[in-house]
């Protein structure tokens, strides 16, 4: 049987349609309200900015969508740290959502890495 290739494009759009799911259930007053959709875009943003970086010409341009990329996962990292320090959302989910950020900011920020030095 064959296995899947990795595809991080495909793990950055599972990741912010998880954070879809999860802002959902977010509480609708002030703090859900803002920290939702400040979760919702930069998610979003950061699938969106890897998809670009996918059809760049250039290592350079690359680069820079890709950085965009992973700026926009950082955000989401300290958005979803915020969330978790006044237990707002699913705790089970909220706390898969904190480890999936980190694993992607680690996968991002090799291959930028490994693209500047090469």
């Amino acid at each position: 049987m064959l296995e899947k290739k990795f595809d991080l494009e495909d793990r950055l759009v599972e990741f912010a349609g998880n954070i879809v799911l999860f802002c959902k259930d977010l509480p609708l007053d002030m703090t859900g309200t803002y920290y939702g959709n400040q979760l919702l875009r930069s998610a979003g943003s950061s699938a969106l900015n890897f998809g670009e970086a996918q059809g760049t010409n250039s290592t350079k341009d690359y680069i820079h969508k890709a950085s965009l990329s992973l700026k926009e996962l950082k955000e989401s990292r300290v958005s979803l740290k915020i969330l978790n320090k006044v237990s707002y959302g699913n705790e089970n989910k909220r706390n898969n959502l904190l480890d999936e950020v980190e694993q992607l900011i680690k996968i991002l920020a090799t291959i930028l890495k490994n693209k500047k030095s090469g």
